[in-house]
C-alpha cells in the first residue's frame, strides 16, 4: 500500500512535489547553459533576443526548485509530532544523505579531473571538500546547516503560536527580499546587521507553516503565474537597463518574485491529494512514474549534471546544445532527456550489489 504523508492534518502528495522540484532543477541547469552577460544582451539581434526571452522564462520557472525542496523538507522534518534524540536524528541523516554525498562527491572529483581536465592538486581537493566538488553540490551544505538547526526549530514550531511563526517569516522576507530591492533601486543602503534572520532557514520554516494553510486554489494559481511572470519581466528589464552583476537579481532564490512564486507553487501542489486518497482513483502509469522519480530524486539530483554535460558533449552518440537547436526547443528537450536518462541509469546502477545504499533515494 502507498505510504501517505500527512502534513497539517491532511494527506499531501509529497511524491508530486518532489518530482516537480526535480524537474525544475534540471530545467534550471539546462537553461543556465544559455546565460549571457549584459554586453552580449545589448548586441543581440531580434531573433536572438526572442531566444533569450524564452530562456529567461525557463530560468524563472526553474529557480523555484530549491525553495520547493527546502519547504518540503521543512514541512516533513518540523512536524510537531516529530520527537527523536539527536543521535537517532543524525543517524537517519547520515544514512539518507551522508553516504550518497561521499559516493557522488568522489564521482565528481573523478569527473573534474578526467572530463573537465581540472588539475589534480591538493588545493583543488580541499576546496572541493569544503565547498562541494561540482555545480549542484552546494545544496548539500545548505541541508547540513538546516539539519544542525532542526532540533531547535522543532521546539519552536511545536510551541509557537501561528502569530509568532508569521512574525518569524515576515522578518525573514523583509531582510532577504524587501531590503535588497530597496537598495537596488535607490542610492540608500540599510545596514545589513539590522536583520540577523537571513539565509535558507526562512524557506525551511515556511514549509512547516504553509502545510497548515488551506487557501483557495484559484487565487494561489493566479499568484504563482504572477510571480513567475514578474521574475521573467523584471530580469528582462534589468538586462535592458541596469545590466552588469545585477542583471539576474530577480532570478536569485531570495528575490521577492521568486519567493512569491515558490510559496504559491508549494501551496498549489499541497492541494493535490495522493492517488490513494482520491475518490475512484486507479493506479496509472503517470502516478507510478511520479512515485518512481520521487523515490530516486536524490540520486537524480546528483547524476543529472553529468548527464547534461555528456549530452552536450555528444558522449551518448547525439548532441543537444546551443549550436544544434535554438533554446526554445533545446532547453525543454534537454530537460526531458536528462530526467529520463538519469532515472534509467540510476535504476541500472541500483541493480549492482552494494551500490543501492550509496547512490541515494529521496531528497
Amino acid at each position: 500500500m502507498e505510504k501517505l504523508n500527512r502534513l497539517g492534518g491532511r494527506h499531501v502528495n509529497v511524491d508530486l512535489i518532489r518530482t516537480v522540484a526535480m524537474l525544475e532543477v534540471i530545467l534550471l541547469h539546462a537553461a543556465g547553459r544559455w546565460a549571457i552577460s549584459s554586453q552580449e544582451f545589448n548586441q543581440m539581434n531580434p531573433l536572438e533576443l526572442t531566444h533569450w526571452g524564452f530562456v529567461d522564462i525557463y530560468q524563472s520557472l526553474g529557480v523555484i526548485a530549491v525553495p520547493l525542496f527546502l519547504m518540503l523538507t521543512g514541512a516533513l522534518l518540523l512536524q510537531p509530532e516529530k520527537k527523536e534524540s539527536l543521535s537517532v536524528f543524525w543517524k537517519k541523516r547520515w544514512a539518507r544523505i551522508g553516504l550518497p554525498s561521499l559516493f557522488w562527491g568522489a564521482a565528481y572529483f573523478i569527473w573534474d579531473f578526467t572530463v573537465q581536465n581540472i588539475p589534480f592538486t591538493a588545493s583543488t581537493i580541499i576546496q572541493g571538500i569544503l565547498n562541494g566538488p561540482y555545480t549542484q553540490m552546494w545544496y548539500l551544505y545548505v541541508l547540513v546547516g538546516l539539519y544542525i538547526l532542526t532540533p531547535i526549530l522543532r521546539i519552536f514550531i511545536a510551541h509557537a503560536d501561528p502569530t509568532l511563526i508569521k512574525y518569524f517569516v515576515i522578518i525573514w522576507v523583509v531582510g532577504v527580499a524587501v531590503i535588497p530591492v530597496f537598495s537596488l533601486f535607490t542610492i540608500f543602503e540599510l545596514n545589513s546587521n539590522v536583520f540577523a534572520l537571513t539565509g535558507y532557514v526562512g524557506f525551511f520554516v515556511l514549509g512547516a507553516y504553509l502545510s497548515t494553510v488551506q487557501p483557495r486554489r484559484s487565487i494561489v494559481a493566479v499568484l504563482m503565474v504572477l510571480g513567475i511572470a514578474l521574475t521573467a519581466i523584471c530580469t528582462y528589464v534589468l538586462a535592458a537597463t541596469v545590466g552588469g552583476k545585477e542583471m539576474y537579481f530577480f532570478q536569485q532564490y531570495f528575490s521577492p518574485t521568486v519567493i512569491l512564486a515558490s510559496i504559491m507553487m508549494f501551496l498549489l501542489l499541497l492541494t493535490i491529494k495522493p492517488p490513494a486518497v482520491q475518490k475512484e482513483s486507479r493506479p496509472s502509469i503517470f502516478n507510478k512514474l511520479i512515485c518512481l522519480i520521487s523515490h530516486n530524486t536524490l540520486a537524480i539530483f546528483f547524476i543529472h549534471v553529468m548527464i547534461i554535460e555528456s549530452i552536450q558533449l555528444g558522449y551518448f552518440g547525439f548532441t543537444l546544445n546551443r549550436t544544434t537547436l535554438n533554446p526554445i526547443i533545446e532547453v525543454p528537450l534537454l530537460t526531458v532527456v536528462t530526467l529520463f536518462g538519469s532515472l534509467g541509469i540510476i535504476l541500472l546502477l541500483k541493480r549492482v550489489p552494494y551500490l543501492k545504499k550509496l547512490i541515494g533515494c529521496q531528497m
